[in-house]
């Protein structure tokens, strides 16, 4: 797999983007990972980095967005904070990342059994992860099924994953209010800003 340059990174579009992150999580199901020297790309990419991808993440363990897209270094920029959420500090990372250094999508992925989404389900409050799951507590509001109570807890996994599922569409619609740079780009299509949802127990990525 070649190492992105400045002109690979400009030959590239939107759609295309799309499809290498597509073509790399099949690859990762697959077990047919790319044959990639990490440590020529670590040499090839010290003068400078053209990555093609933003990806915003959960920081669960499973969850890292170069293996399950099987990219390599220099490929992608990747943002992780428990729940997926967007805050002032990695929207001005995002904008960054795609006006300045030019990648070409914002991938916002959720994933099966959020340890986040559950405790915003259960209202949990510690710290400051209290200000963090407030965050998500709107997804929570958002899934309207079921509405006994009793079963809107991280015991019902099926209610757990609607949730996780609500909160990457809210946290794209925030991206749109809340960052002009990137709205304004997404509209001249400069850029795609989609979702996605990884399966923890086959590791495959479903696109929303």
């Amino acid at each position: 797999m070649i190492t992105q340059t400045k002109e690979t990174q400009a030959a590239l579009n939107p759609n295309t983007a799309w499809e290498l992150l597509k073509e790399g999580n099949k690859r990762f199901v697959e077990q047919n990972m790319a044959n990639r020297n990490l440590l020529t790309q670590v040499a090839e990419t010290t003068t400078g980095q053209y990555p093609f991808a933003t990806i915003l993440s959960c920081i669960d363990s499973r969850v890292s967005a170069e293996l399950i897209f099987d990219q390599g270094v220099g490929d992608i920029f990747s943002a992780r904070v428990a729940g997926n959420i967007v805050n002032p500090d990695i929207l001005g990372s995002m904008e960054f990342a795609c006006k300045l250094a030019g990648t070409k999508i914002i991938v916002v992925l959720g994933h099966t059994s959020c340890g986040a989404v559950k405790g915003a389900c259960d209202d949990a409050k510690m710290g400051n992860l209290t200000e963090l799951l407030s965050k998500i507590r709107p997804a929570v509001a958002a899934v309207s099924e079921p509405t006994d109570e009793s079963q809107r807890t991280s015991k019902n996994l099926g209610f757990v994953n609607a949730v996780a599922e609500k909160n990457v569409k809210m946290t794209i619609d925030n991206i749109r209010k809340q960052s002009p740079v990137l709205k304004e780009m997404e509209d001249n299509g400069e850029i795609l800003v989609v979702g996605g949802m990884y399966d923890i127990s086959n590791g495959k990525v479903n696109y929303l």
